[in-house]
């Protein structure tokens, strides 16, 4: 229940969001320089954008890093592993995607667990021994069991949406036409292309910290081997602080869906951490020995 709340309230946050920003480009000669009518258009995208959202968010993440489902012939080792974590969960078997990516992650996804899809890239495949392996499917797993892949991946597309928003916004203001003069459109406009990003990685922050915790411990607890997940989540963190993906490789909107956030350096992504520190995770891990 609590889950489908918050769901609903990203939902909401994000209808307001667009409707602010209808009526912010109806300054700009949009719908007739029409207020009301931007206002009602942008509403009506946003309540497509939420169903799209509910219904289709994993199949568009997945789709954003060329995720392939995969059979127990074409991952055997994979499939083995993600299937004997979910028969310790008591969890319907999940579909099994790989992406193919060399930095080493996972995430799940999907708006239920039985609906849920469990990816890991290829470099994660590479790098890690079975137990270690198992150890971050059982924290994905543990995702699926709580609930968390729907609020996260709508989190994540909601994040996009809105700084999609905030972009157009932008380029309106810079070479739009109508009555652009207007002060309280222009003090409206002014800050939600500055404020509409920030919340946007606040929203995820908002969910993304405790969720990571909570899945650690419960995912320690269906493998039983902390100390498993821990090494795993060191060895993940040491890559992506060498070599962090860019904008040019992948959406930072997305970030909060990995287990170990893949990006570093630069724009917003370097301003909030959507994941606690790994430092902190280890430790509570190993205190679970």
């Amino acid at each position: 229940m609590f889950g489908t709340l918050r769901t609903l309230a990203l939902f909401g946050f994000l209808t307001g969001l667009f409707m602010v920003a209808g009526y912010v480009i109806a300054g700009y000669g949009v719908m007739g320089g029409d207020p009301v009518g931007a206002m009602v258009l942008f509403g009506v995208l946003a309540a497509v954008l939420n169903v799209g959202s509910y219904f289709f968010s994993h199949k568009i993440v997945l789709w954003s890093y060329k995720a392939k489902i995969v059979t127990r012939e074409e991952a055997p080792r994979l499939y083995a592993i993600v299937e004997r974590v979910a028969l310790k969960a008591d969890l319907p078997m999940p579909k099994v995607a790989v992406i193919p990516m060399n930095v080493p992650n996972a995430f799940a996804t999907g708006r239920s667990p039985k609906h849920a899809v469990v990816a890991a890239t290829q470099g994660i495949l590479q790098m890690l021994d079975d137990e270690e392996l198992e150890g971050v499917m059982a924290h994905e797993v543990a995702h699926v069991r709580n609930r968390d892949m729907l609020i996260m991946t709508v989190a994540a597309t909601v994040a996009g949406a809105i700084t999609f928003a905030a972009r157009m916004l932008f380029w309106n203001a810079l070479f739009g036409g109508g009555d652009n003069r207007n002060p309280a459109t222009l003090a409206i406009g002014f800050a939600f292309m500055l404020l509409a990003p920030v919340a946007a990685i606040i929203i995820q922050l908002a969910i993304s910290r405790s969720r990571e915790f909570e899945a650690d411990r419960v995912g320690a607890e269906i493998s039983g081997k902390p100390w498993a997940l821990a090494r795993a989540l060191q060895k993940m963190e040491n890559v992506a602080k060498r070599a962090p993906l860019t904008e040019q490789h992948a959406n930072p909107t997305t970030a909060s869906l990995f287990i170990v956030n893949p990006f570093r350096g630069g724009g917003l992504s370097g301003l909030f951490r959507t994941h606690p520190r790994t430092e902190e995770r280890v430790r509570r891990l190993e205190a679970m020995l």
